[in-house]
């Protein structure tokens, strides 16, 4: 439970020390003293949200330390998992905020951020405020109220486990299903490419080994051709042998005399070397092996490989490595072909385990709701709601994280009148009492030890505000109650009552928090009833009602 709350320069409290006991405490105090300056700083200490602008006016920073008794096991469960050390069984929390707008956050002494102790916080104390009963107005929040009014159910944890798992795995799903249609289109592409490549056996850098065998072939025909042609031109009817030997024949009958015939014996000696050499070009031709195939061959090849390049758009490594990715992507996509087989029948199965836990949750909400109602009506009826007819509006649709259930609390708080939706019909006071009667219900089952009300009176007057004052003096007895009214009848119920009033100080307001004694008690819950300065019978009444309700073994039940 909360034992003391210590609160420095936070707004118009410059200091203030509050002890509280372990049962019902009240705040009341003119409008404007800041009881809500209380419960920020309250909130503020369990890692809520706070502003710099709380930082009372010329100071540096505000403080605020809560020491936390008689810790639950949960708590200290907490704390061990968060590694936070808790000696004995007391436990600290402190927040500084700066006028900067920082914010520093201690556990037991130790620096700690504010996401963890927000987390702690949660697990000490549940405020209600005024706002708070807009949770009623929403349905969709019903089937969170209906949940863990006895309890968390067993199989809703499973389920969303399960159903996030089915989610996950429908995502997957709808994913590779998106993608389907391109994927066919792919392995229709990358079929083509293996059917156009697979036969063909490419390698790095072929083409250029190709393009010089076929320059070299190319050689060795260009030069049989020319000694073709040279043979041609030496020993053809017309070739130069022949002339050779025509000539000759043409000075043969003049060469006696000794002017032609060095000329004669020249003509002669040069057939024979061109004879010669004609036998020379024959001898080197016949040695020249022009394979004429394998040139086609090669021709062929580079034919082949040069469409490929126009076709895919890159050269002959790239022919190479796209045929290697091809047949590897490929394998890969027959793989996500199987991957949706085996996901859909995951899918399949999955659905059958989160359908039926979600119809054991839908069952066990239609046995809570017949508890529920049975629970909260007879809080309502003890709270001068006694024609009221509450009913839990449940039924199955489609599957959600939540289950198959939507869920809508109607009412109706006169006889004859058709339950209508919350929303619609509920008065201020109403959604008041609706409230604390759910967080009766709750208080013994939620495990959180303490529990504050801001002003939860509000609507209500009169007997009701009395049974609203009894309803949280109960509570009080099996979780800590703290409270903040403005009506008499609840404020006599307190077991410890505070003040909180406005001074003037040099020149400046500043907010006193004070524990009354009976006295003092007795001329607040007088204010409170009738202004300032009540009258002596003022004083009496309130005198009496307090005296009525101080006994700790009375019964808290009033004659109807």
């Amino acid at each position: 439970m909360l034992k003391e709350i210590y609160i420095e320069n936070l707004a118009v409290i410059k200091k203030a020390a509050i002890p509280f006991t372990s049962d019902l405490n009240v705040f009341t105090g003119e409008t404007g003293a800041g009881k809500s300056i209380l419960i920020n700083g309250i909130n503020a200490v369990l890692g809520q949200r706070c502003s710099k602008d709380i930082v009372r006016s010329g100071c540096e920073k505000a403080v605020i330390t809560a020491l936390f008794t008689d810790l639950e096991p949960n708590v200290k469960a907490k704390l061990d998992e968060l590694g936070i050390c808790c000696d004995g069984d007391e436990l600290t929390l402190t927040r500084e905020i700066s006028r900067d707008g920082g914010s520093v956050a201690r556990i037991n002494g130790r620096t700690a951020s504010v996401s963890v102790m927000k987390e702690i916080g949660c697990l000490l104390i549940n405020i209600h405020g005024q706002h708070d009963s807009q949770v009623l107005l929403d349905s969709e929040r019903h089937i969170k109220i209906l949940d863990t009014f006895d309890g968390e159910i067993p199989e809703l944890d499973e389920y969303r486990t399960s159903f996030k798992e089915l989610q996950s795995t429908a995502r997957k799903l709808g994913e590779l299903k998106k993608r389907e249609a391109d994927i066919i289109s792919r392995k229709r592409t990358l079929k083509e490419i293996i059917k156009d490549m697979a036969d063909l056996e490419l390698y790095e850098n072929e083409d250029e080994a190709l393009e010089k065998e076929y320059e070299d072939v190319r050689e060795f025909e260009r030069l049989a051709e020319s000694i073709e042609t040279a043979l041609h031109l030496i020993q053809s009817d017309d070739g130069a042998s022949r002339l050779l030997i025509r000539s000759a024949d043409e000075i043969e009958e003049f060469s006696g005399d000794g002017t032609l015939k060095p000329l004669y014996e020249r003509l002669q000696a040069a057939e024979i070397e061109v004879s010669d050499i004609a036998g020379e070009l024959r001898h080197f031709a016949s040695r020249l092996n022009v394979d004429t195939y394998r040139l086609e061959q090669i021709k062929s090849r580079l034919a082949v490989i040069r469409k490929l390049e126009r076709k895919y758009l890159c050269d002959c490594n790239g022919l190479v490595k796209m045929y290697a990715g091809a047949s590897e992507e490929l394998d890969s996509l027959d793989s996500m072909a199987d991957e949706i087989d085996t996901l859909k029948a995951k899918k399949e199965e999955i659905l059958k385990k989160v359908s039926a836990l979600a119809k054991a949750v839908s069952e066990r909400r239609a046995v809570l709701a017949e508890k529920f109602v049975r629970c909260v009506t007879a809080e309502l009826e003890f709270l001068n709601m006694p024609n009221v007819t509450l009913e839990v509006r449940h039924e199955r649709d489609k599957l959600t994280v939540n289950g198959m259930d939507t869920v809508e609390f109607l009412i109706s708080a006169n006889k004859g009148e058709q339950p209508k939706p919350i929303a619609k019909i509920a008065s201020g006071g109403e959604l008041s009492r609706i409230m604390l009667a759910l967080k009766s219900v709750i208080a013994e089952r939620d495990g959180i030890p303490t529990m504050i009300f801001d002003e939860i009176d509000t609507g209500v007057s009169g007997k009701a505000a009395q049974k609203i004052g009894i309803k949280l003096r109960e509570i009080g007895r099996v979780r800590q109650v703290l409270c903040v009214t403005h009506l008499p009848q609840i404020a006599v119920m307190a077991n410890t009552h505070f003040l909180i009033e406005k001074t003037a100080v040099d020149e400046r307001t500043e907010t006193e928090v004070r524990t009354l004694d009976f006295n003092g008690r007795t001329a607040e819950i007088a204010r409170i009833m009738g202004g300032e300065n009540p009258s002596e019978l003022m004083l009496e009444t309130a005198k009496e009602q307090l005296l009525e309700w101080s006994a700790d073994n009375r019964q808290l039940r009033l004659e109807e």
